[in-house]
């Protein structure tokens, strides 16, 4: 869970998510400039003991990093015991059986990144073919197509945390720390980039308890068109996969 000075809103998510059936342990990706307070840590550990289900005592881990960068959500986690990561911003809740539904798509496709916000490419036909424009919800919603899903809130399987580690372009790395900006879309590239393989959109209400983030500023689609097309130099090509596939639990929906 990445959170940065928003107690209050991390202690709602830790509170609901901890509660959710099957979640092993929550990791909370620490960038601040002093660590969490003791008083902070006594309450979360109270509240997940309180949450975890049916005897299951669910570990709360502080990942606490030194320097401020949106790269650290991406940090390989050491002696993860589960093969799937949910990455969740500490503004942003689903229904536990949301989540569940997310993760057995998932299972289904361990490879792929499987998550709630779709966003989407295209090429910019005024500039050729290889420079491209970021499209956010609205282009999703008007083509039925999308390319990406973006991670705060997406589950992919751990392996991409080493590889995004180990093998992520320093460049890129430095370019979303610098930025503060688009390490969702260099995960994105990372993954299609490996697997050749679209992401799988899932349908699930967002319930944002948070205040309006970056993507309302002025310019930020610009910034995430730079970016895509950043990266699209730095991968030596388009990896993202466009795809029209939208997974449904059609348990509680009258139209799937």
């Amino acid at each position: 869970m990445n959170t940065w000075k928003r107690y209050d809103l991390l202690k709602k998510s830790i509170s609901h998510y901890a509660a959710c059936p099957r979640l092993q342990s929550i990791h909370i990706v620490w960038s601040e400039p002093d660590p969490p307070s003791d008083s902070l840590k006594r309450y979360l550990n109270h509240v997940v003991q309180e949450n975890s289900r049916n005897g299951h005592q669910v570990e709360l881990v502080f990942d606490i990093n030194k320097e401020d960068s949106l790269n650290n959500r991406f940090k390989e986690i050491k002696d993860l015991k589960t093969d799937a990561v949910f990455s969740i911003d500490d503004d942003i809740i689903f229904h536990c059986s949301s989540v569940e539904f997310a993760f057995t798509v998932w299972q289904s496709a361990p490879d792929t990144m499987v998550g709630y916000v779709p966003r989407r490419h295209w090429v910019d036909k005024t500039k050729g073919k290889d420079k491209y424009i970021y499209g956010g919800w609205w282009s999703v919603w008007w083509t039925g197509t999308y390319s990406m899903v973006l991670s705060k809130a997406a589950f992919f399987h751990k392996k991409y945390l080493k590889l995004y580690t180990d093998e992520m372009p320093a460049s890129i790395k430095e370019y979303t720390t610098k930025n503060r900006n688009c390490e969702d879309i260099a995960m994105s590239f990372l993954v299609a980039n490996a697997t050749g393989a679209p992401p799988i959109w899932v349908k699930g209400k967002i319930f944002e308890i948070g205040s309006t983030g970056i993507s309302s500023l002025g310019g930020h689609s610009e910034k995430r068109t730079e970016c895509v097309n950043r990266f699209v130099t730095e991968f030596g090509r388009m990896p993202l996969v466009p795809t029209s596939m939208k997974a449904v639990d059609s348990r509680n929906a009258w139209f799937w």
